[in-house]
């Protein structure tokens, strides 16, 4: 864990959109963990799903942070790859 970079600067206090993975509940995929988008709250699986919604959601979107849901408290910037 290093110094918390400026991308969490952005970062807005937002509530979940949906309760799990927001593409994976339309396509009936299960997923393995969930993640927070900390710009717009948009829940995506984890690159441990077969979906991978949560990288997605950061790569057609350019939200850099996000949070673990449902597991121990942490962050990941996806520009930065690292935790805080």
């Amino acid at each position: 864990m290093t110094e918390q970079c400026e991308h969490f600067s952005q970062a807005k206090d937002v509530s979940p959109k949906t309760k799990g993975c927001e593409e994976c509940e339309k396509e009936h995929l299960p997923w393995v963990a969930i993640r927070m988008c900390l710009t717009c709250g948009h829940v995506g699986c984890c690159d441990s799903s077969v979906g991978r919604h949560a990288t997605k959601h950061f790569e057609e979107t350019g939200h850099a942070v996000m949070e673990a849901v449902h597991d121990h408290p942490w962050k990941w910037c996806y520009v930065h790859k690292d935790y805080y």
